[in-house]
């Protein structure tokens, strides 16, 4: 909880990344865990859960030894054992039972609220991050060098307020979910990230496929008439905004320069994996080894201004796409290593789905959380990748996923609520 309350804090303008007090305090709850351990001197962790989540650290620690320098290769060994193994484990360790993991998914929807007043005020007075030359981009508190997390600490919000509205057997909590999910449109409208909007889309649609079609179908209709109402009513969708929407089929045809810098990365990465197929050009080596294989086609970076932050060219440092950062720089051995564990994540998370639907208990609502965040996750990594303030939020995202797939999804079912 109290990594996600120091995340509110505005992130500092203008640097180029580096700890933030988030970072620092997940550091203290995995020691704790440690220290927690060594004191009941017990295994912590089931077998599958410890081969699950340690599958990472085989391609993490041939990639690191590959580094073009001994700091560069632990700078991105911690970073990479942080986000998908140490902070996600220490979840798993820290939380109980349904009711603790329920609590974290409240926070996670206030923290999205928080965030998305914010953006929305950012547009709505035209404070924001700069977008075509108007300020009117929401970014929440991260700035403008960080134009993703207030996207993906609102999607994320979404996540659990769409799985805690279908899956909870109390009305009013559903109800007050319901609400959260709906508030929570308008500032993902006004983020401007396509990447977001394409995840968050498919996992709602497919939370809503787990849930049952007849719930499917009512949360459908509630979600069209409240698109209609922000777009039509409320004037939502200004032109920016429509043309920001139309501009994701426009991808091929008449790409901005956006697109081409993406696409441009897209092919330095695969020719990097190309040249070095098993274990990559070593952790942090994509932004040494891009020059030597992008095109012409690529800018020298992205200008970012508003929010409070002066202008500034925002050096291109990843793919922007997490798939082809990791094969670009732990190969094949990476990312069959760390995609093999979100993949026996989602396996194992949607089998406790089933067996909590099957059993009818009051369990749904966590196994809609979970994988409607592992879902999300796993497309928005195809527009995105780890970088900025957010980051942490991403490890506690995978800290609840890794709950409910090997501890949650196989606890003994909680009594049914009453409605």
């Amino acid at each position: 909880m109290l990594v996600i309350a120091l995340l509110a804090l505005p992130a500092a303008q203008g640097a180029d990344g580096g700890a933030t007090p988030a970072d620092a305090v997940s550091g203290l709850v995995v020691l704790y865990c440690a220290i927690r351990l060594v004191r009941e001197r017990r295994r912590p962790l089931s077998r599958t859960a410890a081969v699950v989540l340690g599958m990472p650290v085989v391609g993490l620690a041939v990639a690191a030894v590959g580094a073009s320098s001994p700091a560069a290769g632990l700078g991105g060994l911690g970073r990479y054992l942080q986000i998908f193994v140490l902070v996600p484990a220490s979840v798993v360790l820290l939380v109980r039972d349904r009711r603790d993991f329920r609590v974290l998914a409240w926070a996670f929807v206030a923290f999205a609220l928080f965030q998305g007043a914010v953006g929305v005020h950012q547009y709505a007075t035209g404070t924001g991050a700069s977008y075509q030359g108007a300020e009117i981009r929401a970014v929440g508190t991260f700035g403008p060098a960080d134009v993703m997390g207030m996207a993906t600490v609102v999607s994320f919000g979404l996540m659990c307020a769409v799985g805690l509205a279908l899956g909870s057997t109390a009305a009013r909590q559903r109800a007050v979910a319901t609400g959260c999910a709906l508030v929570l449109l308008a500032p993902l409208a006004v983020s401007f990230s396509r990447g977001a909007w394409i995840a968050t889309a498919a996992a709602c649609a497919l939370q809503l496929a787990l849930a049952g079609m007849r719930r499917a179908l009512k949360v459908g209709a509630v979600v069209t008439a409240s698109a209609v109402i922000l777009v039509g009513g409320l004037g939502v969708g200004t032109a920016m905004l429509q043309e920001r929407i139309s501009s994701i089929t426009q991808v091929a045809d008449a790409p901005d320069q956006s697109v081409t810098d993406r696409y441009t990365m897209w092919a330095a990465a695969t020719d990097m994996w190309s040249e070095h197929p098993l274990t990559g050009v070593g952790l942090k080596g994509f932004p040494e080894h891009r020059d030597g294989h992008a095109s012409l086609a690529l800018s020298s970076g992205s200008d970012t201004e508003g929010a409070g932050a002066a202008y500034r060219k925002q050096p291109l440092l990843s793919p922007h796409n997490m798939y082809l950062l990791v094969l670009s720089e732990q190969g094949l051995i990476g990312l069959l290593a760390l995609g093999g564990s979100w993949l026996a994540l989602l396996v194992c998370g949607l089998r406790g789905l089933v067996r909590v639907r099957r059993s009818r208990t009051s369990g749904l609502d966590c196994a809609l959380v979970a994988c409607g965040l592992l879902i999300w996750q796993l497309i928005d990594f195809l527009y995105a990748d780890i970088g900025g303030p957010a980051t942490v939020l991403t490890a506690l995202a995978f800290g609840l996923v890794a709950w409910w797939a090997l501890v949650g999804g196989d606890c003994v079912p909680e009594a049914k609520a009453s409605a």
